[in-house]
C-alpha cells in the first residue's frame, strides 16, 4: 500500500475508534445522566405512558388516574386529596414528585429493579407494563376525623396518630392543604394551580406538611417527658410523693420568678397534681435539678435531635445541649427553643403507653407487585425503651388523672381509659403572638392495650387569645381521633 492510502486507512481507523468510544461512552457511561437530564422528553413520554399503581389505605386504592392529550397518557388523580396530600404528596407531569409518590416511584411505575422478572416476562407475552401499589399503615376513618377537625378550627394546624405497639401511623393529617390533583398535568391550569400553592404567593403555605416537617414549641405536652426524666432518675419515685418545688420559684443564677398560668396549688406539689393543673414551677425546677445532660438524654430516648423516616423524612425535633440553669428550666416545659414535630409528641405518647418501649414508626406496610404479590414487608422495630415498665405506668395514672379531672376533660370517651395533656406554647417576640394549643393523649382498651396514640397541635391566628387552649382546642380533635380507631377494631 502506497504511502497516501496508508494515511487515510489510519485516519478512517481513527475515526471508526473515535466513534466506537463516543458510542460507549454516551450508552455506559452518560446513560444515567441522559435518562435523567430535564430535557430528555422520551424519559418522561416513557414514565406516564401508562397508568400508575395505586397507594392503598383500608384496602381502597386513595390515587387512581386519567387520560389527557398530547404526548403524556396518563396522569394522577387523588381521592380526597387534600385530606391525603400529607400521606401520598404529589406526582406532577410537571412539577415531579414528592413523599410517598416520589419514594416510592420505582414500584408505582413499575420501574423498580425487583420487578425485572416479571417486566421481561410482560416484554415477552407483549403485556403493557403496570405498576405495584403502595399499602400504607393509614386508618381512613382517623384520617377522616383528624383532617375535619383541623378543617373545621379554621386556622392552622396538624395531627399525627400511632399504634403504640407496633409503631404504625394510622392518621397524618395538615391544615390548610392542597388537592395534588390540581397539579398533576402539565397544562396551563395546573401552572397556575402550582403558582398559587407556591410560599410566595400564599403566606398559608399549603403544601407544608405540618405534621412531619414543621417544628413548634411543646408547651406543656412537654412536661410528660420531663416527668419521666424525674421518674427515671431516681428524683422522684412515685406520682403521689411531694416534690421539693418551692412557691414562688425563682430560677437558677438569675433573679426571675418563673411563673404559672394562675393561682395554682403547685408548691411542693406531687407529679400527679403538678401534671393535673400543668404547674411550671414543678417540672421548670426538675429541669433545672436533673440538668442539661439528663434532660437531653431523655429527649434523644424519645427520638428528639434525629430525623425520623417514616419513611417521608420527618424534621429533627430540638433539645438544646450546654444550655444554662434557667435555660433548662424552661426547655422542660416546653419553651425556650424546645420545638418537636406532631409525629415527635405522638411518639412520646405512644412510648408511654406502650409500657415505656418506643416502636419505630412508620407509614407502609408493604409494597406489592401488580398482581398483589409482596415485595416487600414491614417488620415493627423497637427504637428505644426510654422509660421501665413500672415508671411508664405510673406516668400513665398521672395523664389519665389529666383527662379525669384536671385540663384535659374534653378528650374522655365513654367506657374507654383516657390518658392526655395539654399544652399552651407561648411564641413571638415576648410572646406577642397568639400561643399554640396542644393536646396529647391515648386510649386505653379493658384489656390494657392501647390502640392509638395522638398528638394535635392547632395555630389559630385569628383566635382570641384567651380562647386558645389544648384542652379547649386539640383536645377534642384527639377524642375524636382516638374514637375512630377505637371503633374501626369493634
Amino acid at each position: 500500500m502506497n504511502k497516501p492510502l496508508r494515511r487515510i486507512a489510519i485516519f478512517c481507523g481513527l475515526l471508526v475508534l473515535t466513534l466506537l468510544i463516543r458510542d460507549n461512552w454516551l450508552q455506559y457511561v452518560k446513560a444515567d445522566s441522559l435518562k435523567d437530564d430535564e430535557n430528555n422528553r422520551r424519559v418522561a413520554i416513557e414514565r406516564y405512558a401508562s397508568p400508575r399503581g395505586d397507594i392503598i389505605v383500608d384496602g381502597k386504592a386513595i390515587t387512581g388516574h386519567a387520560t389527557t392529550d398530547g404526548d403524556f397518557k396518563y396522569k394522577r388523580t387523588y381521592k380526597d386529596g387534600p385530606m391525603w396530600a400529607p400521606v401520598t404528596g404529589y406526582v406532577s407531569q410537571a412539577y415531579g414528585a414528592t413523599q410517598l409518590e416520589a419514594i416510592d416511584d420505582g414500584i408505582l411505575t413499575g420501574n423498580d429493579d425487583r420487578l425485572f422478572f416479571r417486566n421481561t416476562l410482560d416484554m415477552i407475552t407483549g403485556k403493557k407494563k403496570e405498576g405495584g401499589n403502595v399499602v400504607t399503615t393509614l386508618n381512613a376513618a382517623a384520617q377522616k376525623a383528624a383532617y375535619d377537625g383541623l378543617k373545621a378550627q379554621g386556622g392552622k394546624g396538624a395531627v399525627a396518630a400511632i399504634e403504640p405497639s407496633t409503631g404504625k401511623i394510622l392518621a397524618l393529617a395538615s391544615f390548610p392543604s392542597y388537592d395534588p390533583s390540581s397539579i398533576a398535568g402539565s397544562g396551563d391550569s395546573d401552572a397556575k394551580a402550582w403558582k398559587g400553592l407556591l410560599r410566595e404567593n400564599n403566606k398559608n403555605d399549603p403544601t407544608l406538611n405540618r405534621a412531619l416537617r414543621e417544628v413548634y414549641p411543646p408547651g406543656s405536652t412537654f412536661k410528660v417527658l420531663t416527668a419521666a426524666a424525674a421518674l427515671e432518675n431516681g428524683l422522684y419515685d412515685s406520682a403521689d410523693e411531694k416534690t421539693d418545688s418551692p412557691l414562688p420559684w425563682t430560677m437558677p443564677e438569675t433573679s426571675t420568678v418563673l411563673k404559672n398560668e394562675g393561682d395554682l396549688p403547685c408548691k411542693n406539689a406531687t407529679l400527679r397534681e403538678a401534671l393535673r393543673v400543668s404547674c411550671n414551677t414543678v417540672f421548670g425546677k426538675i429541669g433545672a435539678d436533673l440538668g442539661n445532660d439528663k434532660m437531653l438524654d431523655m429527649a434523644k430516648k424519645f427520638g428528639f435531635t434525629e430525623e425520623q423516616f417514616v419513611p417521608v423524612r420527618s424534621a429533627a425535633s430540638v433539645f438544646s445541649d450546654d444550655m444554662e440553669p434557667s435555660q433548662v428550666a424552661l426547655s422542660s416545659i416546653g419553651q425556650f427553643n424546645t420545638a418537636a414535630t406532631p409525629l415527635q409528641m405522638a411518639m412520646v405518647t405512644s412510648a408511654i403507653a406502650n409500657n415505656g418501649t418506643l416502636m419505630k414508626p412508620y407509614m407502609v406496610d408493604e409494597l406489592q407487585a401488580p398482581n398483589l404479590d409482596t415485595i416487600e414487608k414491614t417488620d415493627p422495630e423497637e427504637m428505644s425503651k426510654p422509660l421501665s415498665a413500672d415508671n411508664a405506668q405510673i406516668l400513665q395514672s398521672m395523664m389519665e388523672t389529666v383527662v379525669k379531672e384536671g385540663t384535659g376533660t374534653r378528650a374522655q370517651i365513654n367506657g374507654v381509659t383516657v390518658g392526655g395533656k395539654t399544652g399552651t406554647a407561648q411564641h413571638g417576640v415576648d410572646n406577642s403572638e397568639n400561643p399554640y394549643a396542644w393536646f396529647i393523649s391515648y386510649a386505653k382498651q379493658s384489656d390494657g392495650s392501647s390502640p392509638v396514640a395522638v398528638a394535635v397541635v392547632i395555630e389559630d391566628e385569628n383566635a382570641n387569645r384567651g380562647d386558645i387552649s389544648g384542652g379547649g382546642l386539640a383536645a377534642p380533635i384527639a377524642k375524636n381521633v382516638m374514637q375512630a380507631v377505637l371503633d374501626s377494631k369493634k
